[in-house]
């Protein structure tokens, strides 16, 4: 059920997607829970592997330890860039999400197309740029 709350003056709707803009809003702790689970399943996943397997080779458990690494390093990395999100929104004094969604549901369909047509273009503009970094 969406509720709607004052929060400095503004009208915000009370969803935790929206609420994580806000300074007082509170943590996202299951993603920390899943990073540091994660950690433990990395630090003890070979030795379970090694001991149910002895005449496995050191090849084979450390397949699964580098996608469960990889795993740990996509999470971490996504964690990271939300907060620096959060840190920026603050900082530039940006308004509410919940504002932005409103403005873009208030606009006619053709320019809400524009607009999805735009953020597409971006976003593969984006990653020609990032293969061109890696190539």
């Amino acid at each position: 059920m969406n509720t709607l709350k004052i929060v400095k003056n503004e009208i915000s709707e009370r969803d935790p997607f929206v609420n994580r803009f806000i300074k007082n809003s509170t943590r996202n702790y299951p993603a920390y829970a899943l990073v540091g689970v994660l950690l433990l399943l990395w630090l003890l996943l070979q030795q379970l592997l090694v001991h149910a397997d002895p005449t496995a080779g050191y090849i084979h458990p450390n397949i699964w330890l580098l996608i469960l690494l990889s795993l740990i390093c996509f999470t971490t990395i996504l964690g990271l860039c939300w907060w620096l999100l959060q840190q920026f929104w603050i900082k530039l004094g940006l308004p509410l999400l919940g504002n932005m969604v409103e403005q873009f549901k208030k606009m006619e369909s053709w320019q809400q197309l524009g607009f999805y047509w735009a953020s597409l273009g971006l976003l593969l503009w984006a990653a020609v740029g990032v293969l061109a970094a890696v190539l």
